[in-house]
């Protein structure tokens, strides 16, 4: 399977990739799908995200800053423009149902559309899933080779081994690996370029994370603490404390997560629940480093994606189907890789970094109090991006060389998911959503 960067890092808004990009993707699919054939000319937002797909909108470009009145006219009016082209009746509270105790077998976040004539006689019916950091299949795609799949990449990989041995035999690095595949697609200048839009859309994000104040929505009452943060590092003098850096990492993170969980504007990181690890440690190389530039935003993120690959391919991103190991765990070793690269490692010790970061997240559940995208998963993102930078650090004073591989780490994460309990999954039916809260 071909897996791109864009692929692993995509521009949306929050606070979930599988719960808002992807239904907002899906639906976009199901109105394309309608106009082939001549049809037509809730803690989430995945009501908001399907209404908003429906409306034509895509992750990539709706207005997060218009997104919820964009909704909320379409509830009050009962009417929704397909695409903006043809109008029909729809009443969310009628045609948007939300099965909670219902799981598709295919995975765990499924969504099935159906489009009927004024008779009530069924158009369209189809089933789509979102399988973790916006990626969407539909029924038939499950099991299947996903379309574009079989495009033809300079060194195709499947395993961490298998990118190392092409790395010894080409002379290349996992960066330049990443960028030799990447032409199947585009030319070098689009993928730098579009690289290069990765990381203003992240550095926005952060920017604007340290702007906003107030209350996030959603009804648990968690403020926004980036900005206090903020405005207290730039006015401490400088101390010499050592570990100062580490408050800005922390900073960064926060910031991003917070945009995520306002339904702001982020980059899927992989997925949007640990969109805030790889931004604030890429952002630490980048404001901390004397040496860093564009080429080490074009470093960073193509040996990243390249260990996302991995994942993607061999185990999941999906915190429905392994658990938080899925996001934060898979960001920590996707960034703990790509500063190691920025730092000048050999593609052993890249590899060892990826493996440190995610061998020492294993077992990590997804228990989101209320559902939200807030406690524990905002401060999470602050561990996880620490975690990446020492994980680098220990890879860096080594020679590559060690114990337990990145491919029996990534099949180890795996078997872990697959023997979590469901309750650890997404589900906020156990952990810190139901101990976090009195009963």
């Amino acid at each position: 399977m071909a897996l791109g960067i864009f692929d692993l890092f995509k521009i949306g808004i929050g606070p979930s990739s599988s719960h808002t990009m992807g239904p907002m993707l899906a639906a976009g699919r199901f109105l394309r799908e309608l106009d082939s054939r001549g049809l037509t000319g809730r803690g989430h937002a995945t009501d908001k995200a399907v209404i908003l797909g429906l409306a034509g909108e895509a992750p990539d470009s709706v207005d997060p800053d218009r997104a919820d009145a964009m909704a909320a006219g379409i509830r009050k009016c009962c009417r929704v423009s397909l695409s903006g082209a043809f109008d029909i009746a729809f009443d969310a509270e009628r045609d948007i149902h939300f099965h909670m105790d219902e799981t598709l077998d295919a995975h765990p976040n499924g969504l099935r559309f159906q489009a009927r004539d004024g008779t009530g006689a069924v158009l369209l019916d189809e089933t789509y899933y979102s399988v973790g950091g916006g990626f969407v299949l539909s029924q038939s795609e499950i099991g299947a080779e996903a379309p574009g799949s079989n495009v033809a990449v300079a060194y195709p990989f499947e395993t961490a081994a298998e990118l190392l041995e092409i790395g010894a035999e080409a002379g290349l690095s996992i960066a330049g690996i990443v960028l030799e595949n990447e032409k199947a697609w585009r030319s070098e200048k689009e993928t730098r370029q579009g690289l290069a839009a990765l990381w203003d859309a992240m550095e926005a994000c952060i920017e604007r994370g340290c702007r906003e104040q107030g209350e996030l929505p959603g009804g648990l009452g968690v403020k926004r603490r980036a900005k206090g943060m903020r405005d207290e590092l730039a006015a401490r003098p400088d101390s010499g404390d050592p570990l100062a850096a580490l408050d800005w990492v922390n900073l960064y993170a926060l910031a991003v997560n917070e945009e995520n969980a306002a339904g702001g504007r982020v980059v899927t990181a992989p997925t949007n629940g640990a969109a805030g690890v790889i931004p604030a440690v890429l952002a630490y190389f980048m404001r901390f480093d004397p040496a860093a530039g564009t080429d080490g935003v074009v470093t960073f993120l193509a040996t990243a994606a390249a260990i996302g690959m991995l994942y993607k391919k061999n185990a999941s991103i999906s915190a429905a189907e392994v658990g938080c190991q899925g996001e934060i765990g898979v960001a920590c070793s996707m960034a703990a890789a790509g500063l190691s690269a920025v730092h000048g490692g050999t593609n052993a010790q890249i590899e060892n970094a990826a493996e440190i970061g995610m061998e020492h997240n294993l077992g990590l559940t997804c228990d989101p109090v209320g559902g939200l995208v807030q406690v524990p998963c905002i401060e999470r993102n602050t561990m996880g991006a620490v975690k990446a930078i020492n994980a680098a650090r220990l890879a860096l004073k080594g020679d590559g060389s060690h114990f337990v591989p990145l491919d029996r780490v990534i099949e180890t994460m795996r078997q872990t998911g697959r023997d979590m309990s469901d309750k650890y999954k997404e589900t906020s039916k156990g952990g810190l959503a139901v101990n976090a809260v009195e009963c």
